[in-house]
């Protein structure tokens, strides 16, 4: 893994499983934006109730940082759902570009730059290198429980990836020893998932669990026998990133949102 900064000051994390000629990526922190306040400063959330005008400069900044500044920046209205999208320059050309509902797209078409937001939730980027594929999911517990993983991969399949050739990685995101829950959520979760008390461990509060959910994410990857590999960066101790948990906890009305980006580069053949 390597932590980057460019010449314009917009530091992103990249990962060496998903370094290739073919695509760029990064997961951006929080700094090096023009946000303020609650938002400081690379907030890329255009729910948020940030400056419009400042979260447009901030997705500029970061998509130019991997090479994407002239691309079309695709991005969702994230709903915590097992929709996933095959994104093309078509569906990017209208006035304004349509926000898809949904956790994830893919994509073949080079001139596109892919954006997921988070603050805490797990961060996937995918690259079939072979086949010139590219993907980006958004894994809160929910669309991990309800199968956008699986989604993800499915779509880039259609799109003539290959699952033996497909890379993937998780991203900062909230880590075990920061992420209580309590009996409700663990018990959806080891509902639909064989196995999974094992992402678990007791916590000090009665009825409370620690869930690491990177790792319950980077399982399925596995299980779907993708070559995958996880992030260690904790979104909620380490104040380099934007944490909706730790918001809350600091009695915060609202949060900046990370972006994780992945764009096809163009072919040189």
């Amino acid at each position: 893994m390597t932590d980057q900064t460019l010449t314009d000051a917009v530091p992103y994390l990249t990962h060496p499983l998903l370094d290739c000629v073919e695509a760029s990526h990064g997961f951006f922190t929080r700094h090096g934006g023009v946000s303020h306040g609650l938002y400081d400063s690379l907030n890329g959330g255009l729910g948020s109730k940030d400056n419009l005008d400042h979260v447009h400069e901030n997705r500029r900044r970061a998509a130019a940082a991997i090479g994407g500044g002239a691309d079309h920046l695709s991005g969702l209205f994230q709903i915590h759902s097992d929709i996933c999208h095959n994104i093309d320059h078509q569906a990017l050309s209208s006035t304004p570009p349509e926000r898809l509902e949904g956790d994830a797209m893919v994509t073949t078409q080079s001139g596109l730059t892919c954006v997921i937001l988070t603050a805490d939730c797990v961060p996937v980027l995918f690259i079939d290198p072979v086949n010139r594929v590219i993907g980006a999911a958004h894994a809160g517990w929910r669309g991990a429980v309800g199968g956008i993983i699986a989604s993800t991969i499915t779509a880039m399949e259609e799109q003539g990836a290959s699952r033996g050739y497909i890379r993937a990685v998780t991203g900062p995101s909230i880590q075990q020893a920061s992420y209580q829950v309590g009996n409700d959520l663990r018990d959806a979760v080891c509902a639909a998932t064989a196995d999974a008390e094992e992402y678990f461990q007791p916590d000090a509060a009665q009825d409370h669990w620690l869930f690491d959910l990177p790792q319950y994410v980077l399982g399925q990857l596995h299980a779907l026998g993708v070559n995958a590999a996880a992030m260690a960066e904790d979104t909620y101790s380490d104040d380099r990133f934007f944490s909706h948990r730790r918001a809350t906890h600091q009695n915060q009305p609202d949060s900046g949102r990370l972006m994780a980006m992945i764009r096809l580069n163009h072919s040189t053949e």
